[in-house]
């Protein structure tokens, strides 16, 4: 069988494009996986190009899953020695294996925030600074801008032009020796580390350069400026690099992404061949076209026409509610009613946000009403304490030299090793020029001339954690991952420990989980699984253990949701202010990216769109009234279907644009009120207005429901029914 068969002619014209650089265009829903993989394929039965030779970077662990799983499938060949994965999962294999030759050992260990963050903190104290006055969390996102440029802390110096610019110049220094200290990268390293071996030893950068023939890169437009200068360096001997992307979903410039780097790609190679894929199978046309609408005002951008051959389905709805809580009980009730009507099920629902904030209230709501629903990246699996626990156990093995992972667990469970005693630890270590672990080592064997300052009970603990360690890193020489694993357990008492905690059982059933997933790594040689494992779950990423089965509706923020698809998508909060956030409002380029993440939150859509907004919101301790969100403005009237929109609202999203498929509340006479009148309200049912105030134009009622309780309410949307 034609293995491009089943290709449109645009996705197969960019399939047969094996020579020299290509862009592809791809919008979303265009089947843009699909042809890299086809692509992939291609190369490899029909060029007879080996899977050696072929690199293909993705941005997502789950997106790499993906894409293997149907390579093995389209291939029907080995496709074990093709590189696929993501660009940090990439540079962390190479630099195991050529690291060396600028001063990495192969036993490293990569750290992950809650890592970057506790090095950070003593990076700031050593530096004589109060980590309360100069949060790791700024710092780090100013060394991580840094890094993603390609400045040693040398460079960030010489640019720096404020005191806090400053500041972060002398932690950043402190806190890349502390890492070497430690034998560790964080995860910006292992991207500028690669590039820095690459640019400063070119006879790895040959050979590495002769085995990539072809490179692919997905999501292109999320590249930052090291990124683009690996793939560059590597790309610089066949030149055959096709790069996929979409300059009209580029959402991540906080971290650090170059819009630049996709639309300056023909500048880069003129030679450049570009493919358009515009096409959507995803959407319906209704949908597409509102997107168009939304995405079309931006200025940085490559013009593209979408189009479908999909029915024009139902009309986009924009929909008012009151406040937060409303807007919440509106997305529960509507999943409902499309549950219960036969029209969708539970997985395919998705409420989208642009905040974490605003998860709070439509959590309260799922739970109210009993609705399965699931939370992306809320308590995330590995940031549980009892997972964040075995998994330090287990870098300290494989990395003796880690001191993050070292403090975590000296006295979990507790060994009477108290903090005066670790703080005497550190200073012996230090005065000795000695790591931790290997100041424990040198007391199992005191000399005479550097005696130790603890006292007897604190000498015992510590010697007693250290020879647990050194038994459990010979183990690790010696046994698979789930005995290595086991062993951890039984030694360190950790099972009693945590049974004797509040949640216990619950708790032991995440460490058993976390068991199931080193399991994965069992055909693995002892050693090599251990560090194939911890590479996993530190680059692990929100969305990698989604599942798609799962019979609950998603909460995911708009940045999450980027590479899912799903029939219903309910944005909520679209308002000035919410989306577009506030922050961009005094800045062209952070105002276009808002707009980017509209889109892609649109386009996640395959059957129905519901953007959402409140009247009123409280939103992280304020209080506000906000207009309809500019981006509402956008989309054709056509296209449009109102919802429980106020008087007059239709002019304030569209200057009188609208015209309605459905009847607006203006439409409606509206019952006159008073304390005391019985009403009916489509959602809540009956109850009796206990208040009615003016608010501007309108009334702010009270009702007190039957078996709901007390809602606020205004009366030009709230549709109230006077009972007599």
């Amino acid at each position: 069988m034609d293995i491009l068969s089943q290709l449109n002619p645009a996705q197969r014209q960019a399939a047969e494009a094996i020579s020299g650089p290509l862009l592809i265009l791809a919008g979303p829903g265009s089947g843009k996986t699909r042809v890299i993989t086809h692509r992939i394929a291609y190369l490899i039965k029909v060029c007879g190009v080996s899977p050696r030779h072929i690199m293909a970077v993705t941005f997502t662990n789950k997106a790499a899953r993906e894409m293997e799983e149907r390579l093995n499938r389209l291939a029907k060949a080995s496709v074990k020695e093709l590189t696929l994965g993501t660009f940090h999962a990439i540079c962390a294999r190479i630099l195991r294996q050529e690291g060396r030759a600028i001063g990495i050992t192969p036993g490293f260990t990569i750290y992950g925030r809650d890592d970057q963050i506790s090095l950070l903190k003593r990076a700031i104290q050593e530096v004589d600074l109060d980590p309360k006055q100069y949060p790791p969390a700024a710092i780090l996102s100013a060394i991580g801008a840094a890094k993603s440029q390609m400045l040693t802390p040398g460079g960030y110096a010489q640019h720096s032009s404020s005191y806090f610019e400053e500041v972060v110049a002398r932690v950043y220094e402190r806190y890349q020796q502390l890492l070497g200290q430690s034998n560790a990268l964080d995860f910006d390293d292992l991207l500028m580390k690669a590039a820095e071996l690459f640019s400063s030893q070119p006879g790895v950068l040959d050979r590495y350069q002769q085995r990539y023939q072809h490179i692919l890169v997905d999501e292109f437009q999320d590249t930052n400026l090291v990124q683009y200068q690996l793939i560059k360096l590597l790309a610089g001997k066949h030149r055959n690099i096709c790069v996929v992307g979409d300059p009209d979903q580029s959402i991540y410039s906080w971290r650090s992404a170059d819009l630049r780097n996709i639309l300056s790609f023909e500048k880069d190679y003129p030679e450049a061949r570009v493919v358009l894929l515009e096409q959507n199978y995803r959407s319906t046309r209704s949908i597409l076209e509102a997107a168009s609408g939304i995405i079309a005002v931006n200025q940085q951008r490559k013009p593209k026409k979408l189009w479908t051959d999909n029915d024009a389905g139902e009309p986009v709805n924009i929909v008012e509610t009151y406040n937060e809580q409303e807007e919440a009980q509106f997305v529960v009730r509507e999943v409902e009613r499309l549950v219960a009507a036969g029209q969708a099920k539970p997985s395919d629902c998705a409420v989208m946000y642009r905040t974490n904030a605003q998860s709070r209230a439509l959590e309260e709501a799922f739970i109210r009403y009993g609705t399965p629903y699931r939370l992306v990246a809320g308590t995330r699996f590995y940031e549980r304490r009892e997972v964040k626990d075995i998994i330090a156990y287990l870098k300290l093995i494989q990395n003796t030299r880690d001191s993050v992972s070292l403090l975590r667990i000296i006295n979990i469970p507790q060994r009477g090793i108290g903090d005066r005693t670790l703080s005497q630890l550190t200073s012996w270590a230090s005065s000795a020029n000695l790591s931790r672990y290997e100041a424990l080592q040198l007391l199992s064997s005191p000399q005479e001339d550097k005696p130790p300052p603890f006292s007897p009970h604190a000498a015992r603990a510590l010697g007693s954690f250290y020879a647990m360690v050194e038994e459990l890193v010979v183990g690790s020489r010696q046994l698979s991952l789930v005995d290595l694993f086991d062993l951890v357990i039984r030694k360190s008492g950790y099972r009693e420990y945590i049974q004797n905690t509040p949640d216990g059982e619950e708790r032991w059933e995440n460490v058993l989980e976390l068991r199931t997933v080193a399991q994965q790594y069992g055909d693995l040689p002892p050693g090599e699984g251990l560090i194939a494992f911890l590479e996993g779950v530190t680059l692990v990423s929100d969305v990698d253990g989604y599942d798609e089965s799962a019979g609950a509706v998603t909460l995911i923020t708009l940045h999450q949701a980027k590479g899912l698809e799903f029939s219903v998508v309910f944005i909520v909060g679209m308002e000035e202010g919410v989306l577009p956030h506030i922050r961009s409002f005094d800045d062209p380029g952070q105002m276009e990216e808002e707009r980017r993440l509209c889109y892609v939150g649109v386009t996640r859509a395959k059957s129905r769109v519901y953007l959402v907004r409140a009247f009123r919101r409280s939103l992280m301790g304020g209080n506000t009234v906000n207009g309809p969100s500019r981006f509402l403005a956008d989309i054709p009237s056509q296209l449009v279907s109102g919802v429980g929109l106020r008087r007059g609202e239709e002019s304030q999203i569209a200057a009188g644009a609208y015209s309605w498929d459905g009847a607006p509340a203006s439409a409606f006479d509206l019952p006159e009120l008073k304390v005391g009148d019985q009403v009916r309200h489509g959602w809540f049912g009956e109850g009796v207005v206990v208040s009615c105030q003016p608010v501007r134009d309108d009334s702010e009622l009270v009702v007190a429901f039957r078996g709901v309780g007390v809602k606020k309410l205004l009366l030009s949307f709230a549709r109230l029914e006077k009972v007599d």
